[in-house]
């Protein structure tokens, strides 16, 4: 993308002005889009603190669940430790005194399950219960269209609750649940725990115990070990500072503080390895860095923007950064992938299968026009729009066939998978269960079949049939009710084992992952065969742009 060249007084000068001619209260509502704007600036310049005056425009920063439900079970402990020569530095309050200590030494956390005087009741309405952000996110908006208010929480599957604040007595709740329940056929319920004991996490500080609350942790050096042993090989490195806090299931979450730039180092070595050539890389440190501020909402109800697992992306900490991985970064640094001056929703998959998936192949929700079906091969070799994979026979081919795709080397690229009707029968029974699906009442599973498919041959709908009912699978719920497929692009075969009654299914497919957006072992491939990042992201996401962020990209 070509960019216009001004002089560094000519930029000093406009950065003046914009300063000057913004009120105070803008100023507050822009500034860390404005900061980041003016930061990639500089470093496009070679202007860095490292090589000229220390300069008070700072990174955007975020804030990363590193350890999220702390205190679940009763004998959980954390050790966090400075690096060498650095102090940690602790504050936190008992009672209403504020304390801060500083050592040299490791600091324990470990949890004390508190008996309460008297048992509390703790309930929330649950609105629904799914494999994904995604498929939640798109409940809650029709709830809230419907006038409700609603969040979204992970106390372990993702789930819509009506607000807690909104619908704060047990009065509230109840009619609430009475009118949705003679209105709709939606399976909501109350979730309701009597507790008679709370998990309490107590410092252990040089010998000394001590109660807290609001607990923050910093260094000296910005960096802090974080361990869930007390080996100290298995500590994470993590830059930035800490805080411990309370979240919205009677636990408590570590977060790390930590500037995104610093973020996307402990992003991209674990997302796609330290191997992998620099376009790609680079793809991936852009997507990356577009991915975490397009889904800075996802943990609202506990006070934090992303977690640290594949339900937003792994982050590690510092430990795996590599010179390769950091030059990528470093190349890339404040660039973001738009459609139309918007962040795009930057989903990406370990492995396609040989095609890229619609958005809505997968979750419910609108598409977006950018992610759409492509043939993940570097010659179009398949006309998916006159061989589609919506027909089960075209589909079982293409699944069939093994060469000239980007992926065709990896392990993952095609895999069949034989699965006793026991083991799946167990499967199915405990998602149902999770989803408080009343089909899950059943013994046994006497049939299935895929009976929708979409274009990019993504199963839509699957149907089983049991003692007690039939229903339907659909999408992503697929690869949470069986412990076999690792994406939903397969087809299945009933197995007898040479004797009369089903033994079980094949599982044939492709792929690891949703499928949607890069695949990283394809953008492999493309990078070794020449493509720069740029087009290795045209490929993936058609008629997008890489742009620098600046107050004109709508977040």
């Amino acid at each position: 993308m070509r960019q216009k060249h001004r002089t560094k007084k000519q930029l000093e000068n406009q950065l003046q002005r914009r300063i000057k001619g913004q009120n105070e209260a803008a100023m507050k509502f822009s500034f860390w889009r404005f900061s980041y704007t003016v930061l990639t600036t500089f470093c496009l310049l070679g202007l860095t603190a490292a090589s000229g005056p220390k300069s008070d425009i700072r990174d955007v920063e975020l804030k990363i669940g590193i350890v999220q439900r702390f205190g679940e079970q009763p004998t959980a402990k954390l050790q966090l430790e400075p690096t060498k020569g650095d102090r940690l530095k602790l504050k936190f309050k008992t009672g209403n005194k504020q304390q801060v200590l500083v050592t040299k030494n490791p600091v324990k956390l470990e949890t004390l399950m508190q008996a309460l005087p008297q048992a509390a009741v703790e309930e929330v309405i649950v609105l629904g219960t799914y494999r994904t952000f995604e498929t939640a996110e798109d409940s809650a908006n029709k709830w809230r269209s419907q006038g409700m208010k609603v969040e979204i929480a992970q106390p372990e599957r993702w789930q819509v609750w009506a607000k807690r604040d909104v619908y704060s007595t047990p009065l509230l709740r109840r009619l609430l649940l009475q009118n949705i329940q003679a209105a709709t056929q939606e399976k909501v319920y109350l979730d309701t725990k009597i507790l008679k004991q709370v998990p309490r996490v107590s410092l252990v500080v040089d010998g000394k115990r001590y109660s807290q609350n609001g607990l923050e942790i910093s260094t000296d050096k910005n960096l802090i070990r974080v361990n869930k042993t007390e080996k100290s090989e298995n500590a994470r490195l993590y830059a930035g500072r800490l805080n411990l806090q309370s979240n919205a299931y009677g636990t408590y979450t570590l977060v790390n503080q930590v500037p995104l730039e610093t973020y996307l180092r402990g992003v991209v070595p674990y997302e796609i390895g330290t191997d992998a050539p620099a376009a790609a890389l680079e793809a991936q440190a852009i997507l990356a860095r577009t991915y975490a501020l397009r889904n800075l909402r996802r943990f609202a109800a506990d006070n934090y923007q992303l977690c640290a697992d594949t339900h937003c992306q792994v982050y590690y900490g510092l430990n795996g950064a590599a010179a390769k991985t950091d030059r990528a970064i470093a190349s890339t640094r404040g660039r973001v992938l738009t459609y139309k001056d918007q962040l795009v929703d930057a989903l990406y998959s370990s492995t396609t299968g040989g095609v890229t998936a619609s958005f809505s192949d997968v979750w419910n929700g609108e598409d977006r026009p950018y992610l759409r079906p492509v043939l993940d091969a570097a010659t179009n070799f398949w006309n998916l729009s006159k061989q589609s994979l919506a027909d089960e026979k075209n589909f079982q081919k293409f699944i069939n066939r093994q060469q000239g795709f980007n992926e065709s080397k990896w392990d993952m690229f095609r895999w069949h998978k034989e699965t006793p009707l026991k083991d799946i029968t167990k499967d199915l029974q405990k998602f149902l269960l999770v989803k408080s699906s009343p089909h899950g009442k059943f013994k046994t599973i006497q049939a299935m079949a895929v009976v929708k498919r979409s274009q990019s041959g993504r199963i839509l709908e699957l149907a089983v049939k049991t003692d007690n009912s039939t229903f339907i699978l659909h999408k992503d719920e697929v690869r949470s009710a069986f412990a076999a497929p690792t994406s939903t692009l397969f087809y299945i075969e009933p197995l007898n084992k040479g004797k009369s009654e089903l033994w079980g299914y094949a599982f044939i497919g492709g792929g690891l992952g949703h499928g949607v957006g890069l695949s990283q072992t394809g953008a492999q491939n493309l990078a070794k065969l020449g493509w720069s990042s740029p087009k290795i992201l045209q490929f993936y996401y058609p008629g997008t742009q890489i742009q620098v962020l600046s107050e004109e990209i709508k977040l």
